[in-house]
């Protein structure tokens, strides 16, 4: 299974900076020495013609050349850097690189992105630029030139946080269908109202998770037929996490992942999915949970590659 990553660029952030930078070099060793299925790749980065398409030219160029307004870089929780800027275009590069490889192999997947606090002309919540929306319009303009009609991309959004960012560029685009599931109360404390939301309450734990994840993807299902599904899988969500004020256990997250994939796959829908959140008290936990999730994906890549013998 393939997957892509940009774990070389670093930032320098100050002590006691909430966001565990480390965390994407313990995820890529720990795939490495554990998943020998994974196929690990250095992610390309994210043209300004491609960020375009979900990004307003005047933000691409103001991260490009460090001249974003300071309340911007507040909101979105990093200093600029040569390497911010760098870091960001690989990490859409890695999800955009990852829909492509999931449309002919069935699954792949970006070790970090995820970042769906970021709208069309600013960041937010550590993202500077959407992923999940320049993958989905890329994909969309690649399949063009030889469909009639868009091809039809469903964001599913199990990150911890509302994917605030997503639904606000996808607003008034009935070719994609965002679905978010998060804390009710968490950030971002204003959400945008997507396609389908299911707010959660504090402390929900596994079986009243599942239950509203049943209910949203028979929503999905019900109201829209995509043919790619770009799924944002943090690990947020779970009981030990700084930020996730839920209760899900470890088998709560299997459950959950299970959930998507098996989902796919009864429609045959190819996936890529992207790693988003993840503050565990201990960051040994954060990569523990995500790590699952790549456990359970090689599962279901395994499927759609006897299914092509």
């Amino acid at each position: 299974m393939q997957v892509f990553f940009a774990t070389q660029f670093v930032l320098s952030l100050p002590a006691g900076h909430r966001f565990p930078m480390a965390k994407y070099q313990l995820l890529r060793d720990a795939l490495a020495a554990h998943v020998p299925e994974v196929r690990l790749e250095q992610a390309l980065p994210a043209s300004d013609g491609e960020l375009a398409l979900a990004h307003t030219p005047a933000y691409i160029r103001a991260i490009a050349q460090g001249t974003v307004a300071p309340q911007v870089l507040r909101e979105i929780g990093f200093p600029w850097s040569e390497a911010m800027a760098e870091r960001a275009r690989r990490s859409v590069g890695a999800t955009v690189s990852a829909c492509r490889v999931a449309l002919k192999e069935g699954v792949a997947a970006n070790i970090a992105g995820g970042t769906h606090h970021a709208q069309a002309d600013r960041g937010g919540g550590f993202c500077v630029f959407n992923d999940a929306a320049v993958a989905a319009r890329l994909m969309q303009a690649e399949a063009g030139r030889a469909r009639r009609s868009p091809l039809r991309v469903a964001v599913v959004d199990l990150d911890v946080h509302q994917g605030n960012g997503t639904a606000s560029i996808f607003r008034s685009d009935d070719s994609v269908f965002t679905f978010s599931m998060h804390g009710q109360k968490n950030f971002p404390f204003r959400k945008e109202p997507g396609d389908l939301d299911i707010d959660l309450p504090d402390g929900c734990g596994d079986e009243d998770y599942l239950v509203a994840l049943d209910r949203g993807l028979e929503e999905l299902e019900a109201r829209f037929t995509p043919q790619l599904l770009i799924y944002l899988a943090g690990a947020d969500p779970h009981e030990g996490d700084r930020l996730g004020r839920l209760k899900l256990t470890w088998d709560g997250l299997e459950a959950r992942d299970r959930r998507v994939f098996e989902w796919a796959w009864q429609r045959r829908l190819p996936l890529a999915f992207a790693m988003a959140g993840g503050y565990g008290h201990r960051i040994e936990d954060t990569v523990r949970a995500q790590l699952n999730t790549f456990r359970v994906a090689v599962q279901y890549w395994r499927r759609w590659q006897n299914l092509a013998r």
